[in-house]
């Protein structure tokens, strides 16, 4: 099959750790101006929503750049 385009498996687990790592960030980000929120979990005050948010958009972006589709090979 010529010119037939496949998406790595990659992109779509990219795209999943983006989604999931907003979430968390915003969470987060709600957290840390809601303390009571988050209040009666051990180790608070070090935010790691913020953190694992961070993390997990990064890796996410890492992944859609490098397996994106539409990059010249």
């Amino acid at each position: 099959m010529v010119g037939e385009s496949r998406i790595s498996i990659w992109f779509f687990i990219g795209s999943i750790l983006l989604i999931y790592g907003i979430i968390i960030f915003a969470a987060g980000i709600y957290q840390l101006f809601n303390p009571s929120f988050g209040a009666g979990v051990e180790l608070h005050q070090f935010h790691s929503s913020l953190w694992w948010g961070a993390l997990l958009i990064i890796i996410g972006l890492i992944y859609l750049i490098k397996f994106n589709p539409r990059k010249v090979k």
